[in-house]
């Protein structure tokens, strides 16, 4: 009797989403040297689907608060944006208004440690 092999394609169909959202008040210095980025009071950590939100979400993030953008990939949707820890809060809060109220994204809860 023959063994049928059964094959499953999984496919990553991404909806319109922010899928981690977390705030880092007074990160290790050691941090910023390994990540190559400059040493601030607070590092947000933004993944957004369709990865392309990145450019949207750190053109807001600048224009909301005094933060700078610590990285940005377009093509994994990871965006990282350094400041104050007041100024890194009210920035990852006015991506997840944007995103929600006017492109419709679902947000996710801005956890911290």
């Amino acid at each position: 009797m023959s063994e049928e092999k059964k094959r499953f394609i999984q496919e990553f169909v991404p909806g319109k989403q922010v899928t981690l959202s977390h705030l880092i008040a007074n990160p290790d210095p050691d941090m910023f040297e390994k990540l190559g980025i400059q040493q601030a009071g607070a590092m947000g950590i933004l993944t957004l689907t369709p990865s392309e939100t990145v450019i949207i979400a750190g053109d807001l993030a600048t224009k909301a608060a005094d933060v700078q953008i610590g990285f940005l990939d377009r093509f994994t949707g990871s965006l990282v944006i350094i400041g104050s820890v007041s100024s890194v809060q009210m920035a990852m809060e006015e991506i997840n208004r944007f995103l929600s109220e006017v492109l419709r994204y679902t947000p996710a809860e801005i956890t911290k440690s």
